[in-house]
């Protein structure tokens, strides 16, 4: 059984903290307006560029696809330039518009704050709205520093509402399907972990400067930006925690041009990083973040081996799964694809009929519709912002080890 038994099915009771008292919404047509059984919750999200849109996807489409207790409203959408943002509210679908996120966390029919922003933005208005008494999502890596992140995960403890981290790779049903056959040990005990996500976006010297080269911006480059998903999906994979790492990372190219042609800015982030891991249960592992390589799109590539058998996934092959059961006699033992679009695997059966593919988008929707559940009394939301600080503390060794050139251990 999987750990998600069914879309289309509510995940709990009516009444979770901040949804209104409103009745059941009605299907109706129009951008902005929510479908389903359960009371309306408005939606307000800060950013509007690469996930704004997929948070958009995922909030337009969400209650269209699953019956869940609570029904997500498109609010408003916050941006700093008032035409891109009005601009963005209609291509998207956002009922209203602000310039100043204080005002959109301040707004009465804003119930969640969805956070797409640079992670230098993400602490400060993460606690706004969780003091406020709003639900939070907020985008990965949750902050820039460990006490960023503290200070988050301890409101968001004490709020008494829900808060969320966007890993959304767990979302993917290959990912979530992977961590159920490792929790019903057909793998047995897991002995290494190896697991990369490669991008080549970079590699153009010439390529424009963007605010993911400042680390007073982005917190880390590679690292943060790719390497944050490899360590929260192991740690979703396995149940097991870092304890230390040994790392190094790299900078090619030190210096790129300003997207105006008016001169060029420092990079002050990785392009590369690269570490040995220690984890618990006596796991060990290798793992890389790259956005140096060549004809990598977006390869986030994980593999399991443990005593029984082997898993492995493909970001860029999605809704396939390899496994190698080694408890079958070795004359037919050998890897075999499990295409992952049947109704019983996670989240598919509010989809399409079996060999129907998925997309990126689709783990944007899952995220929303977990998100929802929780409001709505159902499991609590995960990934929480414990899991977003257990996450940055890793980054923050492998950037130490990398520093002091040692081995570094992990603080949960």
């Amino acid at each position: 059984m999987s750990s998600v038994d069914g879309a289309n099915r509510a995940s709990g009771a009516d009444g979770g903290d901040r949804v209104s008292d409103s009745p059941r919404v009605s299907t109706v047509d129009g951008a902005g307006d929510a479908v389903g059984r359960g009371r309306t919750i408005g939606v307000g999200m800060v950013g509007t560029a690469f996930m704004g849109a997929a948070h958009s996807q995922a909030w337009r489409t969400v209650n269209r696809v699953f019956e869940l207790p609570v029904a997500a409203r498109m609010a408003a959408i916050c941006g700093r330039d008032p035409a891109r943002t009005e601009a963005a509210a209609n291509r998207l679908g956002w009922a209203a518009t602000e310039t100043d996120w204080r005002a959109l966390v301040a707004r009465d029919d804003v119930d969640l704050v969805d956070i797409c922003t640079p992670g230098d933005t993400h602490a400060e208005i993460a606690l706004a709205a969780l003091a406020a008494g709003k639900h939070v999502l907020c985008e990965k890596p949750l902050a820039n520093t460990v006490a960023e992140a503290e200070g988050m995960a301890a409101a968001a403890r004490d709020a008494g509402t829900v808060a969320m981290c966007g890993f959304t790779y767990r979302r993917v049903p290959a990912v979530t399907l992977m961590r159920d056959l490792v929790a019903a040990g057909r793998i047995g005990r897991i002995r290494q972990v190896r697991a990369c996500y490669l991008q080549d976006w970079l590699i153009d010297p010439a390529a424009p400067w963007t605010w993911r080269l400042s680390a007073d911006r982005a917190g880390s480059g590679a690292l943060g930006d790719l390497g944050a998903h490899v360590v929260d999906a192991v740690r979703f994979l396995t149940g097991a925690e870092f304890e230390a790492v040994s790392a190094l990372t790299e900078t090619f190219v030190a210096e790129r041009p300003l997207p105006d042609g008016t001169g060029s800015a420092p990079v002050t982030v990785d392009d590369a990083a690269l570490f040995l891991a220690r984890l618990s249960g006596g796991v060990v592992g290798t793992f890389e973040a790259t956005r140096y390589a060549t004809g990598r799109k977006n390869a986030l590539r994980i593999e399991l081996n443990g005593t029984l058998g082997t898993l492995a996934f493909d970001l860029e092959r999605l809704n396939e799964l390899e496994f190698f059961d080694g408890t079958q006699p070795a004359a037919e033992a050998g890897f075999r694809r499990i295409l992952v679009t049947e109704p019983d695997h996670p989240y598919l059966s509010a989809w399409w009929p079996p060999g129907h593919l998925l997309g990126y988008e689709h783990a944007f929707t899952h995220q929303a519709r977990d998100l929802l559940a929780a409001i709505g009394g159902g499991p609590p939301a995960r990934p929480s912002f414990d899991d977003g600080l257990a996450a940055q503390r890793v980054l923050d060794a492998v950037g130490r080890s990398a520093r002091d050139r040692t081995w570094t251990t992990t603080v949960h």
